[in-house]
């Protein structure tokens, strides 16, 4: 239930991995002998077939990475490289990772083109679960992890525009490859996997969303049907159903991840997880500090089970009353007596 931190590997995506761990192990920038052919045959056909057309991209503007941070410092260190004082960037979530709010990707390009910005987004969290197209969108560039839609860990792409083209500085040295913007040997089977989700996401996209939005509806209203002053975090319409961030009044969510050990949840960006501090995007859209601390992400996907959703929101329902019966401040407002209308003391 923690499917924005991570996503587990595709069967399928393994399965197309596999023979180049073993059999198939040539360096794909080896051009003299067979084994290189067939690692880079299946290096750009990941390329080319998979992950350009699951986002409307030329080929050529696919870069390979380790993943949506590497492709976020590539994408960043040019622009601000490139600022002066007639010049700026707009870099954007697509789907925020911690509440899932859509972000108006569409209105921003446009924007953004019309002024001559660069745009960036970073799509980690919406590519394959919402439909992308970067010529449409007019993005310039766009950030992707392979392990947040079932691929493999450790490797990603960063889409580069080429017309209008964007020059990127290589953030390190070496042998060129990439079209010398990411030197360094591609690990064949890795990009094959992250073509492999690729191709199974843009297959199954609408049957997954569909899915997902009913144990995701699911979910939410046996929480809300049972426990009362519970507030789902952002905006209703505009959001991926898969990422639910809910506050439950008067309780402490930390204390409440502690009582729901067994099933995998967070307060938050796993990236932000070990801080205690509220979550900065709960603050920016306005929440209480006491309501950003009692919040909780479910994150869910395609191999969520309506078993498991079932479980956590009545593992959920139980905790919380539990926790609302210890907590003094949930005893004071069945008492009628309005918290914010008393002046607390520092002892």
């Amino acid at each position: 239930m923690d499917f924005q931190a991570t996503t587990p590997m595709d069967p399928r995506v393994l399965d197309a991995m596999l023979p180049y761990q073993v059999n198939f192990y040539g360096n794909p920038h080896s051009r003299t002998h067979a084994y290189g052919w067939e690692s880079e045959s299946a290096m750009e056909n990941a390329r080319e077939q998979q992950v350009a057309n699951l986002i409307g991209a030329d080929p050529r503007e696919i870069i390979f990475t380790s993943g949506a941070t590497e492709s976020n410092n590539m994408a960043l260190k040019l622009l601000e490289a490139s600022i002066c004082p007639e010049t700026s960037l707009v870099s954007v979530m697509t789907v925020n990772n911690e509440i899932g709010v859509k972000q108006p990707i569409k209105e921003i390009g446009k924007i953004c083109r019309s002024k001559g910005v660069f745009f960036h987004t970073d799509a980690a969290q919406a590519v394959g679960k919402i439909p992308i197209s970067v010529s449409d969108y007019n993005i310039d560039l766009m950030s992707i992890s392979a392990h947040k839609i079932y691929g493999p860990k450790g490797v990603g792409a960063l889409y580069v525009r080429r017309r209008p083209r964007v020059r990127l500085e290589p953030l390190q040295s070496g042998g060129g490859q990439e079209r010398g913007l990411r030197s360094g040997t591609v690990p064949t089977p890795l990009a094959v996997g992250l073509g492999a989700a690729c191709r199974i996401a843009q297959q199954e996209m609408e049957y997954d969303h569909r899915r997902v939005s009913m144990l995701a509806n699911r979910l939410v209203q046996k929480i809300i049907s049972e426990i009362p002053d519970v507030i789902m975090n952002g905006d209703p319409e505009q959001r991926y159903p898969g990422c639910i961030n809910l506050s439950f009044a008067y309780v402490e969510g930390e204390s409440l991840l502690m009582a729901l050990k067994d099933v995998a949840l967070s307060s938050g960006s796993a990236c932000t997880s070990a801080s205690l501090e509220p979550s900065y995007v709960l603050r920016a859209i306005g929440a209480d500090e006491d309501l950003a601390h009692s919040s909780i992400r479910f994150g869910i996907g395609r191999f969520t089970t309506e078993k498991e959703v079932d479980y956590t929101a009545e593992k959920c329902i139980q905790q919380v009353r539990r926790l609302r019966e210890m907590s003094p401040l949930w005893e004071m407002v069945q008492e009628g007596i309005d918290l914010k209308s008393i002046k607390w003391t520092q002892h």
